[in-house]
C-alpha cells in the first residue's frame, strides 16, 4: 500500500501522540511513586475539630484538640466542662486555658463541650438534661477513638455548674468512659445544702429541678455528686476560693469529708481571698497542679 503524504502525516501524528501519551502515563506514574508519599510512620499531626456534634441539639457539640505523635495507647482524653449555672455559658471558656493546658499536659487529647441550658422563660432543659448530654458527649469521644487516634482513659474537669457536671458524671456514671480521675473548680457538690444560700439559688434551683428539696427531694439527691461517692470513686482534685458568694467553700468542705469518709484519694485546695473565679496567676498554678496529680494517678 502506498501511502499518500497526508495520509504519512496522520500516521505521524497519531504516533507522536502514542509516545506522547506513553511518557505522560509514564510521568503521573512516576510522580506517585512510593519515594513520593509521606511517610506512613510519620507521628500524626496536631488536629483541631470545632463544633463536632455528638446530638441533634444545636448545643451538643464538642471542639476537640489532637496532639501531634498521638496514638490509642498514649494519649489519654480531657474533657472540659464549662460553667454558668446550668443557664449560661459555652465551651468557649476553655480557650482561656486552652494554652496553658496543651503545655501542662502536652500529650493529651483536650476536648470542650457544650451542652444543653435551661431555660426559664419555657422551663425546657431541666435536669437531668445536662447530667445526659455529658454522657452522650463521653460515649461520642469513645465512639470515635480508632477515627482520632486516642486512648479510652478520660480525664473529666469543669468549673462551678462545670465542675458538679464533672463530679456527677465521675461518681455517678464512672462506667461510662474509664473515668480515671475529676478535677473542680468551686463546684455545687450537695444541692439540698446549696438550696437555703440565697434567694437566687432557692429560685433557679426550685425551677431547674421542677421543685424544692421538700417537694421534690429525689431530683436533687439525684443531681448531687456526694450522694454517688464511694470506695471506688476515681481520685479527685478541688479548688476553692474562701469568699465565694456564688458557691459556698462549704460545698467543697462537704465534698473533702465525704471524700474522706469514703476512702477516696483526693486533693482539696482552699484558695484564700479569691472567689467565685480565680485569677490568671492562680488559675496558672492550678492547671500546674493538676497535671502534677494526673502524674501520681499513672
Amino acid at each position: 500500500m502506498v501511502l499518500k503524504m497526508k495520509d504519512f502525516s496522520d500516521y505521524a501524528f497519531f504516533k507522536r501522540l502514542g509516545i506522547a501519551s506513553f511518557f505522560l502515563i509514564i510521568t503521573l506514574f512516576s510522580s506517585c511513586s512510593s519515594t513520593d508519599d509521606p511517610n506512613p510512620n510519620a507521628p500524626l499531626p496536631a488536629l483541631e475539630l470545632s463544633d463536632n456534634s455528638y446530638g441533634q441539639d444545636a448545643r451538643q457539640v464538642m471542639d476537640i484538640f489532637l496532639p501531634e505523635g498521638r496514638s490509642m495507647e498514649s494519649t489519654p482524653v480531657l474533657i472540659y466542662i464549662h460553667g454558668g449555672a446550668w443557664i449560661d455559658g459555652s465551651k468557649d471558656e476553655f480557650q482561656e486555658f486552652r494554652m496553658a493546658f496543651e503545655q501542662a499536659l502536652p500529650e493529651f487529647a483536650l476536648i470542650a463541650i457544650n451542652y444543653r441550658l435551661f431555660d426559664f422563660v419555657t422551663n425546657s432543659n431541666r435536669f437531668p438534661t445536662q447530667e445526659n448530654d455529658v454522657i452522650s458527649a463521653v460515649q461520642h469521644v469513645l465512639s470515635n477513638q480508632m477515627n482520632w487516634n486516642i486512648s479510652n482513659e478520660i480525664y473529666l474537669a469543669g468549673a462551678s455548674a462545670g465542675g458538679h457536671l464533672a463530679l456527677l458524671h465521675a461518681y455517678k456514671h464512672q462506667e461510662i468512659g474509664n473515668i480515671k480521675a475529676v478535677m473542680a473548680l468551686f463546684p455545687p457538690t450537695d444541692l439540698i445544702s446549696l438550696f437555703d444560700f440565697n434567694f437566687l439559688t432557692q429560685t433557679g434551683l426550685t425551677a431547674l429541678l421542677n421543685g424544692t428539696p421538700d417537694s421534690n427531694q429525689d431530683a436533687y439527691l439525684q443531681s448531687s455528686p456526694i450522694y454517688f461517692i464511694n470506695p471506688s470513686s476515681p481520685p479527685t482534685q478541688f479548688f476553692h476560693g474562701t469568699v465565694d458568694t456564688v458557691v459556698p467553700i462549704s460545698q467543697s468542705d462537704l465534698l473533702a469529708n465525704k471524700l474522706d469518709e469514703e476512702g477516696v484519694s483526693f486533693e482539696y485546695q482552699i484558695i484564700e481571698g479569691q472567689g467565685h473565679g480565680f485569677t490568671p496567676a492562680t488559675y496558672s498554678a492550678i492547671i500546674s497542679d493538676i497535671a502534677t496529680f494526673i502524674s501520681t494517678i499513672n
